[in-house]
């Protein structure tokens, strides 16, 4: 039985990355479920198994890349010092960066999605990140913490940019 269950979780796992690289690739509007499920090399009526709706599967989607990001900065952020810490943010992040694309490409896109739950969703993560960026720079002591959070936040979205329209000179080091 549990190897069912573990079978079962691993299937999910395998749709939501699917639907990450399919929705990121071609769009959310523009995909479907049926091509998802080729991605995932499962049958179509098998993604609702798991997933009520198309939207409900972009959801976990979201939720899974904005998950990445929380908890790869909550390590650096009980693990660095001072001094080191918003360095090793943006070192976090540019890993994640380079490791995932297709979830910063679907983030941005959601960025533009009107739809309630979706929109929420985008919401939470943006306001997790920012509260959790901006109390660690305060527990550092860094002056005007809500404004160098600001400043991280905007740098980082610079950094989608440069990445999503491979333009480098975007950044400046």
């Amino acid at each position: 039985m549990a190897r069912k269950s573990s079978t079962s979780v691993n299937r999910k796992t395998d749709i939501i990355s699917a639907a990450i690289e399919v929705f990121s690739e071609i769009g959310y509007y523009r995909a479907t479920t049926a091509q998802v499920a080729e991605r995932a090399e499962i049958s179509q009526p098998y993604i609702f198994k798991f997933f009520s709706s198309k939207e409900a599967l972009l959801v976990e989607a979201l939720e899974v890349s904005w998950d990445r990001i929380i908890q790869s900065f909550r390590q650096v952020t009980e693990t660095s010092k001072a001094e080191q810490l918003e360095s090793d943010l943006i070192h976090a992040y540019e890993e994640i960066l380079s490791l995932h694309k297709h979830e910063t490409l679907l983030q941005m896109q959601a960025q533009t999605i009107r739809e309630p739950l979706i929109r929420a969703v985008m919401q939470n993560g943006f306001r997790e990140v920012q509260n959790m960026v901006e109390e660690a720079f305060r527990q550092a002591g860094f002056d005007k913490s809500e404004e160098r959070t600001f400043l991280f936040l905007a740098r980082g979205m610079l950094c989608n940019i440069s990445m999503a329209l491979d333009l480098p000179e975007l950044l400046v080091k």
